[in-house]
C-alpha cells in the first residue's frame, strides 16, 4: 500500500486560499457516483503486460467505499480500459509514439473486448445494478472516451468519488476533467494506486491543490454513513 503524502506548499497554499486542505463538508449520496477506474485483470494480474501489483492491495478500501455508498443510495461504476478498433484508429498517438510495436500488440490484445486482460478483476464487488462503463483514452471524460458524463448527466449526479489505476495517469485525467466539467470530486489517497509513492504523491498534491479533495477511505466511509443516517426531511 502507499503511503500518502501530500506536498507541505500544497497544504499551505490551500489553507491561504480556501481556510484549509479539506474542500466538501459533505455530500448527497443519491447525486454521487463512485468510479471504480481501470481495476481490471490486465492492471492487476500478476505478470500481465500493464500490472500494478499495488493495485491488488486497494481492493478492499475500494470494496469498502462501494458498500457504503450503495448503503446510502448511490451509484457504482466500474470503468473498464478498452483498445477496441475505435480507440486504435483514432488515438495514433498513443499507439504510435508510447508504445513500441511489440507493447502496441500485446496492450490491444489484452484490453480488448472479451479478452481476460479486458475483465474487471474478480476480488471486486460487481453488483447487478452497477454499471460498465467502456473508455478509450486515459480520462473517461475525454471527448471520444466515454459516455461517462451522458450517463451521469441522466442520473442527476455532481459528485464523484474517484478510486482506481494508475493514480497519475487514468485517475488523474478522470479526475482533472471531472472538476472542470463542474463535478465536487473525492479523490482517495489510499483507494488510488500505481507503481511508487513518489508518482502517487505527486498526483496527490496537484488534486489537492485545484482540483479535489483528497480523502482517505476512512474519512469517505464515515461521511457516506453520517449523511445515510441523517433524517429526511419533508
Amino acid at each position: 500500500m502507499h503511503r500518502p503524502a501530500i506536498h507541505p506548499n500544497v497544504i499551505s497554499r490551500a489553507i491561504q486560499r480556501r481556510g484549509g486542505l479539506r474542500v466538501f463538508d459533505t455530500l448527497e449520496p443519491r447525486r454521487t457516483a463512485h468510479v471504480v477506474v481501470d481495476l481490471q485483470n490486465g492492471f492487476m494480474a500478476p505478470g500481465a503486460i500493464a500490472e500494478i501489483a499495488t493495485a491488488r492491495e486497494i481492493v478492499p478500501n475500494v470494496n469498502r467505499i462501494s458498500r457504503a455508498l450503495r448503503a446510502a443510495g448511490g451509484l457504482v461504476v466500474y470503468i473498464q480500459n478498452t483498445f477496441d478498433p475505435i480507440a486504435v484508429a483514432t488515438w495514433s498517438t498513443f499507439f504510435d509514439h508510447f508504445c513500441s510495436p511489440e507493447r502496441r500488440r500485446r496492450m490491444i490484445e489484452t484490453f480488448s473486448p472479451g479478452a481476460f486482460g479486458h475483465a474487471i478483476w474478480p476480488d471486486l464487488e460487481v453488483l447487478p445494478q452497477d454499471l460498465c462503463v467502456p473508455k478509450r483514452r486515459f480520462g473517461a471524460f475525454a471527448p471520444g472516451a466515454s459516455e461517462l458524463h451522458a450517463i451521469l448527466q441522466a442520473r442527476d449526479i455532481d459528485t464523484l468519488i474517484i478510486t482506481g489505476t494508475a493514480t497519475q495517469v487514468c485517475c488523474e485525467s478522470t479526475a482533472r476533467d471531472a472538476m472542470m466539467l463542474n463535478y465536487k470530486v473525492f479523490f482517495v489517497d489510499d483507494g488510488n494506486a500505481t507503481f511508487n509513492d513518489d508518482e502517487h504523491n505527486a498526483t496527490l498534491s496537484a488534486m489537492a491543490h485545484a482540483f479535489c479533495d483528497v480523502i482517505d477511505t476512512g474519512a469517505m466511509v464515515e461521511t457516506l454513513e453520517h449523511v445515510r443516517a441523517e433524517p429526511v426531511v419533508a
